[in-house]
């Protein structure tokens, strides 16, 4: 079908005035590569800190679980927050917080600290999507939302890249602990740059054009209305379950690839993250999250590509999800490789896949949501899948205590996509727009 004459003025006028929303995307970039890196620092530091502190594998899964239960907590408020007083101060009170709370972990001795410690780097991090999905709700059209949200969510693979290899030069000449104080300055330059720049209505920004701004605002505005017990409506609503069983089956596996993926290396391949002498394991777990980042990007594009050619929304989103739950299934079988490096190569093609995946379900809430209640839905959404987080978490130290292998860990992240899809598609089998009002 051919665009319109309005539409092609629009689309012209953008690419002369330029694409400042693009800007935006930036900087969520830059915060969830922060936010990565305190995120995954434990998990790189695991074996050292597990030899220093005394840690069995049950202490970690603990630290972790409550790191998620925290998340869980956070996720739900930040998701209300966010959408009372906008994106600008809400993210800007959870960067603060995680920020402070990373810093803290160069302080600590005992499983109760960390653990304390944890605790409030989830409260903080937290923030980071409730935030970020919001913002591109309002400085997007639809038909660009899965792939600015794909580009953002990148950032998440970018820091975990940056984290063994921060680890792996910082750690030797510093020492953890200060390791975990000069990499906390990263968030304080992040929160000065982002209250400098941002501003919660692109129509309030003096850098957005009237040409970008028509075309930032061209879907159809949603009703200003105020809707009384918002929550009770959105948890009796299918689309909002929808979207949050999706994340309940598959954050878990996210997880497990950020917490877990480091003392895999280290058992099944005997790498350590932390020697200058042996730069390999920060070789090889970079190498997985730079595998990842194509995944992040491609999903965003894909669904987004699918869309222009005439296709559903609702198709477009759950045959990327399909396809990218395909992808991953061959992780199912990676304790059998038995090489390092097509073992790298093949949770590198899972992980892409799950971002993949996760930039697709991402913009479910957009799709299906007025954008007042959008922060929400992500919110609950976010805390079912820090759910999903702890019960894994249990799950793998019990496993690892057990019987030492990675094997269960592993099928159960190959099985997780189907578990999601399916459960998205028959709660909302058309992604129809639901009435929240």
């Amino acid at each position: 079908m051919m665009a319109s004459k309005g539409e092609a003025a629009v689309s012209g006028a953008v690419s002369r005035v330029g694409r400042y929303r693009w800007v935006i995307v930036g900087l969520l970039f830059a915060a969830t590569a922060i936010n990565y890196v305190d995120r995954q620092m434990i998990a790189v530091l695991k074996p050292d800190l597990s030899k220093e502190l005394g840690w069995t594998e049950t202490d970690y899964a603990n630290i972790v679980f409550y790191f998620q239960a925290a998340y869980a907590i956070g996720y739900l408020a930040f998701g209300k927050v966010v959408d009372a007083i906008g994106a600008r101060f809400g993210y800007a009170i959870a960067v603060v917080i995680w920020t402070i709370a990373h810093v803290a972990h160069g302080g600590v001795h005992t499983v109760m600290q960390f653990t304390l410690a944890r605790f409030g780097l989830g409260i903080g991090e937290s923030g980071n999507f409730p935030a970020g999905v919001k913002t591109v709700a309002d400085w997007f059209p639809a038909k660009e939302r899965a792939f600015a949200v794909g580009l953002f969510n990148a950032g998440s693979n970018v820091g975990a890249i940056l984290t063994p290899l921060l680890i792996w030069a910082m750690v030797p000449a510093f020492g953890w602990r200060m390791t975990f104080v000069i990499t906390g300055i990263f968030g304080v330059i992040w929160l000065v740059a982002w209250l400098a720049i941002f501003r919660d209505k692109p129509a309030d920004h003096p850098k957005v054009g009237a040409a970008e701004l028509a075309y930032i605002t061209q879907d159809p505005a949603d009703p200003e209305v105020k809707v009384e017990n918002l929550w009770g409506k959105l948890l009796r609503t299918r689309e909002t379950w929808a979207f949050a069983l999706g994340k309940f089956f598959i954050d878990p596996i996210w997880w497990f690839y950020l917490f877990w993926l480091p003392s895999w290396l280290g058992k099944e391949y005997g790498l350590n993250l932390t020697s200058w002498d042996s730069p390999t394991a920060a070789i090889a777990l970079g190498a997985i999250y730079l595998i990842s980042d194509v995944g992040s990007v491609a999903g965003g594009w894909l669904s987004g590509k699918l869309m222009s050619t005439g296709m559903s929304v609702n198709k477009a989103r759950k045959l990327t999800m399909l396809i990218s739950a395909c992808f991953v299934l061959p992780v199912m079988f990676t304790t059998f490789y038995g090489n390092l490096w097509l073992s790298v190569f093949v949770v590198g093609v899972a992980a892409a896949a799950h971002q993949s995946f996760s930039a697709t379900l991402y913009t479910i809430p957009s799709d299906t949501v007025p954008r007042f209640a959008v922060g929400s839905v992500i919110g609950i959404g976010g805390t079912l899948g820090a759910v999903g987080g702890m019960v894994f978490s249990k799950y793998a130290g019990y496993v690892l205590d057990a019987i030492g292998s990675y094997a269960p860990l592993f099928i159960v992240a190959g099985a997780a996509y189907f578990l999601a899809l399916l459960s998205i598609h028959l709660l909302s089998p058309r992604l129809a727009r639901a009435d929240v009002a």
